[in-house]
Parts: structure tokens; sequence; C-alpha cells
């Protein structure tokens, strides 16, 4: 995969069996020399969805990026300064 450009979701488990939240984001992974990069967007533009995951962040930025076909890898989210954009690193 050189790119990848859809619908996700960040997941925020408080332990292993209890999901906290699931935020549904627009993601664009790319490969590149390091690796890979990664950039997006929350596809909400309701006030207290980005509330909860700028709270989320705070709290601990380590999510769960899950795919439509249900396959997951672990990242961390790097909000920008409104919570509405964010870059991940694996």
């Amino acid at each position: 995969m050189d790119r990848f450009e859809g619908r996700c979701w960040l997941d925020w488990w408080a332990n292993s069996s209890t999901l906290f939240d699931s935020v549904e984001v627009a993601a664009v992974i790319t490969a590149s020399a390091a690796g890979w990069e990664a950039h997006g967007r929350l596809v909400s533009d309701v006030d207290e969805d980005r509330d909860g995951f700028a709270f989320l962040c705070d709290l601990d930025p380590v999510f769960t990026l899950r795919f439509e076909d249900g396959s997951t890898i672990d990242v961390t989210v790097h909000p920008t300064d409104d919570h509405r954009r964010f870059t991940l690193t694996e």
C-alpha cells in the first residue's frame, strides 16, 4: 500500500475490555522513507464531539485506529490547536 485515504475510527480504550469512546475520522496514510505518515480530521463538526476528543487526547493520546475491514493499529494522536485535525504516529 502506497496510500490509503478513507474513513476510519479512533477508538479510546479505558482497559482491554472497555471501549470508552470512538470517533469517526477521515484519514490519509502514505508510505514514506521512515515508514508511513498519517494525518486526518474529525468527520463530525459537532462541538461536543470535538470537546470529547480533546479531553481524551489530553488524558492519553494513544488510540486504536480501526479500519472498515476491522484491522487495527495503535497510534498516538497529535492534534492541532482546534482538535479538529491531527497527525498520527505509531
